[in-house]
């Protein structure tokens, strides 16, 4: 018997079956104190191994989203934004938005949670199965700008364009040139109906040409983005100044008028 036992979790092994692997020894001898049936026996074995690959999947997707951190959905302080619409950020948990190749722009002055927002319904969208990318807006435009530069820019715009989800972190904070702005809307049109983007930005998107160097890329970009598109305005105080004012150091200090408006 033990031998046998020995020969299946072989197989289970060489199969990859891992979870069902390191189970099998106490869940038969569970199976026998209960008189278990073989259907019995496999309901219970079968969902540990679908867990573990569930699990593996997740944990791979996260790291290939390169994540600077980890953020979720429960971490996020909704009672501290009260401008925010929080059941229409749980409504984007479901992921619809990713599945069509909708837009998400979540906008507001630093520090108030525009990115812990966006990596907690990226991370969403990496448990609904989707492949996401994470970068700086600066680290993404410098990256089209080299490949231009060393005639690589199409083999760059396809590595951006294979996510189904692309978040661009940080947007507005500092300008990009023009030229800077042709390439990235190249990779909004190369994006556009066939995979998600999510821009963070403490810039009103009426405020991008200021970003751009322009007018013209700025509202051809801003045509595919808000064609079929998402938008969460955060109007509130960063974390970081509510903390200061909250121990004396800073008094009074209101978040800038324009960031936010929508």
């Amino acid at each position: 018997m033990r031998a046998a036992v020995d020969a299946l979790s072989d197989m289970l092994a060489r199969l990859k079956l891992t979870a069902m692997r390191d189970r099998l020894h106490g869940l038969l001898d569970e199976a026998a104190r209960c008189d278990l049936s073989l259907r019995e026996t496999l309901a219970v074995l079968c969902p540990a191994e679908v867990s573990h690959r569930e699990e593996r999947r997740i944990q791979m997707g996260t790291g290939i989203a390169k994540f600077p951190h980890q953020r979720t959905l429960e971490g996020f302080n909704f009672a501290a934004q009260p401008s925010l619409d929080a059941k229409q950020v749980r409504d984007l948990t479901v992921c619809r938005w990713a599945t069509n190749g909708d837009a998400l722009l979540i906008q507001g002055p630093p520090g108030v949670g525009e990115t812990h927002l966006a990596i907690a319904l990226a991370r969403e969208a990496i448990r609904h199965g989707y492949s996401v990318l994470f970068s700086p807006a600066t680290s993404l435009v410098t990256t089209l700008v080299r490949g231009h530069a060393v005639g690589r820019l199409k083999q760059r715009l396809a590595q951006l364009a294979k996510p189904k989800l692309l978040i661009m972190d940080e947007f507005g904070y500092l300008p990009f040139a023009p030229a800077a702005a042709h390439l990235l809307f190249q990779l909004v049109s190369r994006r556009y109906e066939r995979g998600s983007i999510l821009i963070t930005s403490n810039r009103a998107v009426g405020d991008w040409g200021t970003v751009l160097g322009g007018q013209v890329v700025p509202t051809a970009i801003l045509d595919r983005l808000l064609h079929e598109s998402h938008v969460l305005t955060i109007r509130g105080d960063s974390y970081r100044l509510r903390e200061k004012r909250r121990s004396g150091l800073i008094k009074g200090t209101q978040a800038p008028a324009s960031a936010g408006a929508s």
